[in-house]
């Protein structure tokens, strides 16, 4: 028999899973795929062989040939506090309500008043934990319906299951049945004689929790029905298109079936949209009767509909609007002023700013203007020097031609 021990305290059992949690999450996320390699444990663990081992040793994980797997003891904790085990533990809540009952057996036998409170608080706390555990398993059956007709590939198995899944949904209720009849009627002596505050709102806090828990399980049966109904009908569809495949590969497909009058009879255009009918007013009703003058008033006021609304039509263009007209826009040549720049050996602000041949009235602003777009538009052909001047309250820079 394999020697192990075990974590002497909570404080080692938490540093050491700590400690391997990159190892344990990486194990846990392919615990469906059972092939977790050795060497990929090995990498993954802080300290090689020396982790696997501590773990192997603490009965965290187990070799299994060339693989390591979780122990299920680590393996069902996790799952259970994520809330994403597949198994449904009935058995759990079978126990629990057992040990109610022996814990209430015990109560009505002490006779020590702080014995009889240890046992009573237990029986508070094992109330508890059956709502927690009843509640648990039911949302943990709702996701295995859920996934097991979403996901599973093969119809039988996917019956099977969902039949499997609904003997856990009764399980379910007889436990809750069981539990209120422990609390109704089998033990009405405890309930009457130690009935304090805390017992009466826990008491009532399990009664109501099993209550929406039973009406679950009842859409759960619902659902379940509706799901393998639909089997039988994916199953009865899939077989049928078999059959359809094989005659067709056998050419009889017209011979041995009706298909090409049946579907001459149906003809389906599923890919058109559905048409829609608009009801049509009643021509008598809107001459005959005050709502459909009422209607047609508003109608006519443009009130009913904006779209119906008159709008102002303009006035037609006369002969004088539609004449050509031309329109002279005065524009300075840049490149020209920046030839006659290139051909002196000023700056180039203070050659814009003085220039006399513009072909229109410039000022200060369209100077300035001038001035910065021959500086990008040909600065490749300018020498633009880091010193600067100023005019006023504009800086400039020194900028030259290059042919200087």
């Amino acid at each position: 028999m394999e020697n192990r021990s075990h974590f002497r305290s909570l404080d080692e059992l938490i540093r050491g899973l700590d400690r391997e949690r990159a190892l344990l999450k990486e194990m846990f996320a392919k615990r469906k795929t059972y092939s977790f390699r050795y060497d990929i444990a090995r990498e993954l663990a802080s300290k090689k062989e020396e982790s696997l081992e501590f773990l192997r040793r603490n009965g965290v994980i187990r070799d299994n040939g060339e693989f390591v797997e979780l122990e299920d003891v680590y393996l069902k904790f996790f799952e259970e506090v994520l809330e994403v085990n597949e198994e449904i533990n009935v058995a759990s809540v079978k126990q629990s309500i057992d040990n109610l009952n022996e814990n209430i057996e015990y109560y009505l036998i002490e006779k020590s008043p702080a014995k009889k409170h240890s046992y009573l608080t237990e029986v508070k706390r094992i109330l508890h934990t059956i709502a927690l555990n009843i509640l648990r398993s039911v949302i943990d059956l709702k996701r295995n319906i859920d996934s097991t007709y979403k996901n599973e590939p093969t119809l039988a198995v996917k019956k099977k299951k969902l039949e499997h899944l609904d003997e856990r949904r009764k399980d379910i209720a007889v436990f809750i049945k069981e539990c209120e009849k422990v609390i109704d009627e089998k033990q009405p002596t405890f309930f009457l004689e130690a009935m304090d505050v805390q017992l009466k709102e826990t008491v009532t806090n399990v009664k109501y929790q099993m209550n929406e828990a039973y009406h679950n399980l009842i859409e759960l049966d619902r659902q379940i029905i509706n799901y393998l109904n639909l089997i039988v009908y994916q199953d009865h569809l899939v077989k049928k298109v078999q059959r359809l495949k094989y005659l067709k590969d056998q050419l009889i497909l017209d011979t041995n079936t009706n298909i090409r009058s049946m579907l001459n009879q149906t003809d389906p255009v599923w890919m058109e949209p559905r048409p829609k009918y608009t009801l049509k007013v009643s021509i008598p009703m809107l001459r005959n009767t005050d709502e459909g003058l009422r209607i047609l008033h508003k109608v006519a006021a443009g009130k009913g509909n904006s779209r119906l609304k008159k709008c102002e039509l303009a006035e037609p263009l006369t002969l004088e609007d539609m004449q050509a007209e031309a329109q002279v826009l005065q524009t300075v040549d840049a490149s020209e002023v920046k030839n006659a720049f290139m051909a002196s050996s000023d700056n180039l602000f203070h050659f814009v700013m003085n220039y006399g041949n513009y072909s229109k009235k410039m000022d200060e602003e369209d100077k300035l203007v001038l001035f910065c777009q021959i500086a990008t538009q040909y600065l490749d052909e300018l020498t633009v020097e880091d010193n600067y001047q100023t005019m006023g309250n504009i800086e400039y820079p020194l900028i030259y031609s290059r042919q200087n």
